[in-house]
């Protein structure tokens, strides 16, 4: 294809497939990385490295300038960089809000603005939307984040709003999931062990992308015409109910028993409220925590993905059922890998 391309904050889940379908769609790849990130999903000898420290903006730039393409500047950029839980909540504004807000000024006073740039918000970014007729969330839904992670991907989506020159395209995607992703692996785990445990009473609807979906959609997106300065929700075009969702996975665990426990919302937000207080004391994010509950306890997250399809041809090929199948099977085997390990460390 002869383009460049520059995936920022590559180094973890979803970033490790960014980059592998770059490469598989012949683009000239790089990725960008902090010192500290690990690179494990990132070993094909083809990705170039450029290491990035987000909180000084000089340094940001002479990175970029001395890794650029020969014309100065990539092609497309996909900003992947957040965090998605942090043991002090004023993190999610820094990682979330801060960084992309001087990546993309830095750009601009630099003369290093791509041609397009894809930024990777969340469908947290909208809050709470029906939860009485359970009608899908849509383009048109006014944002109300009632979490600090969606307070963050909504500010970051608004500061790009202020820039009319600047040629960012927004993602809004919902639940992901894949090999190599670790909040629904501890659904898929607890289903393993026979338990499945739901949040609530009330009739909740579920919505997922698996990884290669949203990726294909990524560029997709980038090669499409109309899309600049449009934001698009990206998820499988039908929701499951819990029920559903633990009925798939034990087919694919091969699991007949699996036991539901339903736990009421007060339940819930005391040990979401214990775990996070904990991770506080001990500096480690916890995936249990005061925003994770409000997560936990929305009960809409149907999704109209009109626009995507409309726009830039939007299918999910992994439905539910097979991105399940896909994910159990790397998770089976890394852990027959886990025990056989332990087998040669006792011998």
């Amino acid at each position: 294809m002869g383009k460049s391309i520059l995936i920022i904050g590559a180094g973890g889940f979803i970033g490790g497939f960014i980059a592998k379908a770059a490469l598989d769609r012949g683009y000239d790849t790089w990725v960008g990385v902090r010192e500290s990130t690990s690179r494990r999903y990132l070993t094909d000898s083809r990705l170039k490295f450029v290491v990035l420290d987000y909180s000084d903006s000089d340094a940001m730039a002479a990175a970029l300038k001395e890794a650029a393409p020969e014309n100065g500047r990539w092609d497309y950029m996909i900003w992947n960089l957040g965090a998605t839980k942090c043991a002090n909540f004023a993190d999610f504004n820094r990682i979330n809000f801060v960084y992309l807000r001087d990546f993309v000024l830095m750009l601009e006073r630099e003369k290093m603005v791509p041609e397009r740039f894809l930024f990777m918000s969340s469908l947290s970014a909208l809050g709470t939307a029906d939860e009485k007729g359970y009608s899908p969330i849509t383009s048109s839904t006014i944002p109300n984040p009632n979490t600090r992670y969606g307070l963050s991907k909504i500010k970051a989506e608004t500061f790009l709003e202020t820039r009319p020159d600047f040629p960012w395209i927004i993602f809004r995607p919902t639940g992901v999931y894949g090999p190599h992703e670790r909040d629904y692996l501890m659904m898929i785990k607890s289903i393993d062990a026979h338990w499945d445990f739901g949040v609530g009473y009330r009739k909740q609807l579920l919505t997922f992308i698996y990884v290669d979906d949203l990726v294909n959609a990524m560029f997709d997106a980038l090669a499409a015409k109309d899309v600049v300065h449009k934001k698009y929700i990206i998820s499988e075009e039908r929701a499951y109910t819990q029920a559903e969702f633990r009925s798939i996975v034990a087919k694919a665990l091969g699991r007949k028993l699996v036991i539901p426990v339903k736990l009421p919302m007060w339940a819930v937000y005391a040990a979401s409220f214990v775990a996070e207080k904990w991770g506080v004391a001990t500096l480690k994010p916890s995936t249990l925590n005061r925003d994770k509950f409000k997560i936990m306890r929305q009960r809409n997250w149907n999704c109209d993905v009109t626009d995507a399809v409309r726009d830039f041809g939007f299918k999910a090929n992994f439905p539910l059922k097979r991105g399940i199948e896909e994910t159990v099977k790397a998770y089976l085997a890394e852990k027959e890998e886990t025990k056989q390990t332990k087998k040669q460390k006792k011998a």
